[in-house]
């Protein structure tokens, strides 16, 4: 089975048990960009609660149609330092803190100057930490229906829809008695390591 999906800023846990299940992914590169997804967004655990992490682009909220590769990412307002804080905060005493930071941080520090550059590294990183080996492919054209061998998750992993995801197993976090199951790959990165992967099977 084929993955296809659109690309993601440090996408969800559920995003990543999808992508255990499939034999490659296709990462759609002709749609254009979407306000208010999680293309430009993540979710992270702090000690405030739920707090989600923006990134600003150039011309996002434009209402001419933008390809989702040409869009800019805006390093004027300085959003890394706030998101790097963020998440130094929200998991800087996690277990496995210390053993994945500095790779994630690399990535944001060659500042990518289009959105879909840098998504697509931190998709490629993160795969390589959680020992996921699969294909990763990009779409030729854009196409509304996909074949019956493609799983089409493209506008499925959403802010706004509630995933379907009790069936990842609820692991430890930092913050909170209460399982969150709609955070980032980093809060299960930096809480369970290596063991990362056993609660996505």
């Amino acid at each position: 089975m084929i993955l296809l999906t659109e690309l993601q800023y440090n996408p969800p846990v559920h995003f990543f048990w999808h992508a255990l299940r499939a034999d490659s992914l296709l990462v759609e590169q002709h749609e254009n960009y979407i306000k208010q997804s999680y293309r430009n967004r993540c979710h992270v655990l702090s000690a405030q609660g739920l707090q989600v992490l923006s990134i600003p682009v150039l011309r996002g909220n434009s209402k001419d149609k933008i390809r989702i590769t040409d869009i800019e990412i805006d390093y004027s307002q300085k959003w890394y330092n706030i998101h790097w804080r963020t998440i130094q905060a929200a998991y800087g005493k996690a277990p496995y803190f210390e053993f994945y930071s500095d790779y994630i941080r690399e990535v944001y520090e060659r500042q990518p100057k289009f959105l879909f550059d840098l998504n697509i590294e931190l998709l490629r990183l993160y795969l390589k930490l959680l020992k996921l080996n699969k294909p990763l492919n990009f779409t030729d054209s854009y196409v509304t229906e996909a074949p019956d061998n493609v799983l089409d998750l493209r506008n499925k992993v959403h802010p706004k829809i509630y995933p379907d995801n009790l069936h990842v197993k609820p692991y430890i976090q930092v913050f909170g008695k209460q399982f969150v199951s709609e955070l980032s790959i980093i809060d299960l990165l930096f809480t369970q390591g290596p063991a990362s992967l056993s609660f996505l099977q």
